[in-house]
């Protein structure tokens, strides 16, 4: 069942026509992808939408997630739509043999199926995929600081380019970016759930970044779920801002140092999924084969949405939506792409 909610006196447009809208998320893609290019060195390189099954490539999200899979007749094989390519990437850096403190970033599509449809959610997914190779001794909590600020600072660039473009919409940035434990969030708010945290946290200060998803805290629950294989859930976080039209935490990337093989071991054996040690992808952490490595994905529609204060995923973005959703939006006036 759809959580779609417009606020009240929201006005859809924001004094763009739908035509200056699809302009403007052109715009904003196209500028935010120079200026992170730019900080990261990264460079563009094709990307699969679809994976061999049984690779371990796919990444497996909080592990319920069902891929939507298909034969290929002309292969004689089976393949599944991407959830991501947070490991597909380190292994391509690999192959493609780019060099240290460089990387690359792919235009990634994908579908999730079982996603809730809400404001945020949707079923198809946009987002730049990037991934680079680790200087030496860069496994450390500054130099994961350090890209977020690098990412920060290209979003608030593209906020100020857009802006001097169509100064009407009303979106306001900070330049700064707040860091924060989950564990600390757990203990500043030992009565909240972990999204009514975010949203604590965000509404004080703007731009926050929280560090260390996916281990379980003094509370006894993880602050929320993240696949074993890919994050050091040590060296990992999410990037929220303050979203004005919703008065919520916007989670616009989700990045991370990725596993060694130390870490990859203890995260299968707390997860419970040491079997995925045998597969492909994994023996070649767990041997030394590929490099170490960071990366993360950032949501194209949800930067649109959080840089043109949009209050829908789908007034920035083509999917199919349930018919709760449609009539909400046509009784707001809003008009899903």
């Amino acid at each position: 069942m759809s959580q779609t909610r417009f606020p009240e006196g929201y006005e859809p447009q924001g004094g763009l026509s739908l035509f200056e809208t699809q302009a403007a998320i052109s715009f904003v893609k196209d500028t935010f992808e120079k200026h992170l290019c730019d900080a990261l060195s990264l460079t563009r390189v094709s990307a699969p939408l679809f994976v061999e099954c049984n690779t371990g490539l796919n990444d497996d999200l909080n592990g319920v997630e069902r891929a939507v899979r298909f034969d290929i007749r002309a292969a004689g094989k089976d393949a599944e739509v991407v959830h991501s390519l947070a490991k597909w990437k380190r292994e391509a850096l690999w192959r493609y043999g780019f060099p240290v403190g460089q990387g690359l970033y792919t235009d990634m599509n994908a579908i999730r199926r079982d996603e809730d449809l809400d404001n945020l959610h949707s079923v198809y997914v946009d987002q730049w995929d990037w991934e680079k190779i680790l200087p030496e001794n860069a496994r450390t909590e500054e130099y994961l600081e350090k890209t977020v600020s690098l990412i920060c600072e290209a979003v608030y660039q593209t906020h100020l380019a857009l802006k001097a473009r169509h100064p009407q919409i009303p979106t306001q940035l900070t330049r700064e970016v707040t860091f924060v434990t989950s564990e600390e969030l757990c203990r500043r708010y030992p009565d909240l759930s972990p999204k009514e945290r975010e949203n604590s946290v965000c509404r004080e200060h703007k731009t926050v970044f929280i560090r260390g998803i996916g281990h379980v805290l003094s509370d006894g629950k993880p602050h929320d779920g993240r696949a074993p294989d890919y994050d050091d859930w040590n060296l990992n976080g999410d990037l929220l801002y303050w979203f004005e039209p919703l008065q919520c935490a916007l989670e616009i990337s989700s990045m991370g140092i990725r596993v060694n093989a130390d870490s990859m071991r203890a995260q299968l054996v707390l997860a419970d999924r040491e079997d995925r040690a045998e597969l492909p992808f994994h023996t070649r952490v767990l041997d030394g084969t590929l490099p170490d490595t960071m990366g993360g994905g950032i949501g194209q529609s949800r930067l649109c949405m959080l840089l043109m204060n949009k209050a829908h995923v789908g007034e920035v973005q083509s999917s199919v939506w349930d018919d709760e959703t449609i009539a909400a939006a046509n009784a707001a006036g809003v008009t899903l792409l």
